[in-house]
C-alpha cells in the first residue's frame, strides 16, 4: 500500500481497496446526503455489502487498467476520494471524478487529489485527454475544473436522469499539452 502526501495538512491520497469496505460505508454514512446531492455513489453503497462490491469493481477495473479509486485521507480518516469512472489507454482517454464528505469541503483536498491522479495518467499512462463530467447545478466541482485550467467542451442538455429528475452534464477536458503547460505557469 502506498500514499501520496496532499501537503501539509496531514491529508494524503490512497488506493481505496475492498478489504476498506467497512471504511468507506462509514464514511459514505457520515456524508449520504451532502454526497448525494450530485454524486450517486451513496445509493450504491448502502451496506457492508454494496461497499465491497462497489470497491471490488474498481479493483476489477484497475486489474484491466480501465479505471482506479482513491481515498483521501485526513490524519487517518477517510473523508473523500477521487477516481477514474472510466479509462481507455488505447485511445488515450480517461474520465475524472470525485466527491466528499461535508467535513473536508472547503480546503482544497480534491483539486490538490484530481492534480495528482491527472498527473499520473498523463505522465504513467500516457492518457491524452481527461474529462470532467458534472451537474450544471455542481458549483464546486464545476470550480474545480477551473482550478485544473480545464475547458468547458459543452452541456449535454437533460442527458443523465438522477433521482428522477433530468440533470444537464457539463463536459469539461484537459489534454495532455495544456496539461503540461498548465503545470509549468507560475
Amino acid at each position: 500500500m502506498y500514499a501520496v502526501s496532499l501537503g501539509d495538512d496531514g491529508a494524503e491520497l490512497r488506493p481505496l481497496e475492498p478489504w476498506q469496505a467497512e471504511e468507506f460505508l462509514t464514511h459514505i454514512d457520515r456524508g449520504r446526503d451532502f454526497i448525494g446531492r450530485h454524486v450517486g455513489l451513496p445509493d450504491r453503497v448502502t451496506d457492508l455489502e454494496s461497499s465491497r462490491a462497489q470497491l471490488q469493481a474498481y479493483a476489477d477495473k484497475a486489474a484491466a487498467d480501465r479505471g482506479r479509486i482513491y481515498g483521501i485521507w485526513v490524519d487517518g480518516r477517510l473523508v473523500g476520494g477521487v477516481l477514474f469512472v472510466t479509462m481507455d489507454v488505447d485511445q488515450g482517454t480517461a474520465e475524472a471524478g470525485c466527491w466528499l464528505e461535508p467535513s473536508a469541503s472547503g480546503r482544497g483536498l480534491v483539486t490538490r487529489a484530481v492534480r495528482t491522479i491527472i498527473d499520473w495518467a498523463v505522465e504513467e499512462r500516457g492518457i491524452h485527454r481527461v474529462e470532467w463530467r458534472v451537474s450544471a447545478a455542481n458549483l464546486p466541482s464545476i470550480a474545480v475544473a477551473k482550478r485544473l485550467g480545464m475547458t468547458k467542451d459543452g452541456t449535454l442538455r437533460e442527458s443523465y436522469l438522477y433521482r428522477g429528475e433530468r440533470q444537464d452534464i457539463e463536459v469539461w477536458s484537459v489534454l495532455a499539452p495544456e496539461w503540461r503547460a498548465f503545470g509549468q505557469a507560475p
